[in-house]
């Protein structure tokens, strides 16, 4: 089974993934992969310094991110230019390591960890969706301790995903990761149970 999972910053994305792969299941992460097509040789790399120019790029070759933040973020035409060069090539990425990893393992729970899933209108491309789930205020006062940001900040930050109630509404799973490790653990082991076909 293919699953996406998502949820809102500091909600616990990442720790649930963990747990899910502790128990066996496949994970590809969005994040990892966004970092891998934009390495030396990619095109992806090529494409974004033909568009912003050496100044992205630091003298080793590699992606300046700092820089090209510095520019994208203060103008969403060009934020939007930079998206249409790595979302398309991160997706398919993911894809085709989540089709390696289930043709290897046909009755296995293969997950594909996409921060904006909802955002970016790509929940249908899977069985069904897990989201973790944690209140707005908790997110906030997460990300304040995580980050060392200010309450400001920090619902800005919060702010800029879709509502994290509205992600609740929309999921297949969830799991409610506002309480202890333990406790999520044991909602983490119950989805298993359930998703997961053993032999015979």
């Amino acid at each position: 089974m293919i699953i996406g999972l998502t949820g809102g910053i500091a909600s616990g994305k990442s720790t649930v993934g963990r747990m899910l792969v502790e128990l066996g299941a496949r994970l590809v992460d969005a994040d990892t992969v966004a970092r891998e097509i934009v390495r030396p040789g990619e095109p992806a790399l090529e494409a974004i310094a033909s568009l912003f120019g050496q100044a992205v790029l630091q003298p080793d070759g590699t992606l300046d991110r700092t820089a090209l933040g510095n520019i994208v973020f203060k103008d969403p035409d060009l934020l939007a230019k930079l998206e249409a060069i790595t979302h398309p090539a991160v997706r398919k990425r993911m894809w085709d390591q989540i089709h390696t990893y289930a043709e290897a393992e046909p009755n296995g729970l293969i997950i594909g960890d996409v921060p904006l899933l909802y955002e970016t209108k790509q929940a249908e491309l899977y069985e069904g969706i897990l989201v973790v789930y944690v209140p707005p205020e908790l997110q906030v006062e997460r990300l304040m301790k995580r980050n060392g940001m200010d309450e400001e900040e920090a619902r800005r930050r919060v702010s800029l995903q879709m509502d994290i109630e509205e992600k609740r509404k929309r999921a297949d799973w969830v799991i409610d990761n506002s309480g202890t490790a333990e406790e999520t653990q044991v909602q983490v082991q119950a989805l298993w149970n359930r998703l997961v076909r053993t032999p015979g």
